[in-house]
């Protein structure tokens, strides 16, 4: 069963899709997962892939577009502020404990991608969520600070400059997150399969959505350039933790930056590697994404 819930978000809401298993008349409360999706994405996109999949094997799953995204509310549009996605991850646990039939002691988060390291730096201090799954975890901090080809800093006094230039002129400047094309990505020479499948995956009928823009909002990018996700992990997630990678090891950071949040942790729980699968693959390739659920529901059925 599906449900189109709005969960409120001070003065906006947040667009979301609650995925609930088809009988539930009778049934003890319900374990639930609130998902963290991967920066660009929205909720029909990687969320709807794995939330549904979750609610037949009997567990609540909600989704939700990002403030500033898809078809939630907030302006600027297309704003990344990796702070307020944590807020919006708390925000959907408000709406959900306060839904019949899902037990508030019993919710936990699952974070793909960059969704991955948002659910575990909001997992630190808001102890309401029990158990924190997590699929190709990516820190966006260390991406981003990584892509800088002049360092961090350089990046940072770039930007500066930039936005005194937006303010006098009050036009905010947007950026691509992927090429729109595989040919726009072959004329600056991104022809690695990572890059490529991203594309297939966000910008080709496989998996786009008209409510993806595949654009960011360049002044948030300062944000995420001081972002650290697992910054006091070692110390404040002591909740259950599962970890899942892709094998095929590519330029995405993901397995890396997996492998460092399992050794931070205080409550590891289990680490699954999955043969053959690069990171993109994880977002909607049949056989890799029931590899992960199966292991979440036992991961979850056992920690929640």
């Amino acid at each position: 069963m599906l449900q189109h819930i709005t969960i409120p978000r001070g003065p906006i809401d947040l667009a979301a899709d609650l995925y609930l298993p088809d009988s539930i008349d009778g049934a003890a409360p319900l374990r639930a997962v609130v998902l963290s999706t991967p920066g660009s994405s929205v909720k029909e996109q990687i969320g709807a892939n794995y939330a549904s999949r979750l609610a037949v094997r009997g567990i609540a799953a909600l989704v939700f577009d990002p403030a500033h995204q898809g078809q939630s509310g907030g302006e600027p549009r297309d704003l990344e502020d990796p702070y307020r996605r944590g807020e919006d991850i708390s925000y959907a646990i408000d709406a959900l404990s306060v839904i019949p039939g899902i037990d508030p002691e019993r919710i936990g988060v699952l974070g793909i991608c960059a969704g991955g390291g948002y659910a575990v730096h909001t997992a630190r201090t808001d102890h309401r969520i029990k158990a924190v799954g997590t699929v190709v975890p990516g820190n966006m901090g260390t991406s981003f600070r990584g892509f800088q080809p002049d360092g961090a800093v350089a990046a940072l006094d770039t930007m500066a400059d930039a936005r005194i230039e937006e303010t006098r002129s009050g036009e905010l400047t947007r950026v691509n997150w992927l090429p729109d094309t595989l040919a726009e990505a072959a004329a600056v020479g991104l022809t690695d399969i990572d890059t490529t499948q991203a594309i297939t995956y966000y910008r080709t009928e496989r998996g786009r959505s008209e409510h993806s823009t595949n654009r960011r909002l360049s002044r948030g990018d300062s944000l995420l350039l001081g972002y650290d996700a697992y910054h006091l992990v070692d110390q404040l997630m002591t909740q259950p933790l599962q970890v899942i990678l892709a094998g095929r090891i590519g330029n995405t950071g993901s397995y890396e930056s997996g492998m460092q949040l399992w050794k931070l942790a205080p409550n590891p729980v289990d680490l699954m590697v999955i043969d053959g699968a690069g990171h993109y693959e994880m977002y909607d390739e049949p056989a890799y994404v029931d590899a992960a659920v199966d292991r979440l529901v036992t991961f979850y059925s056992n920690n929640l």
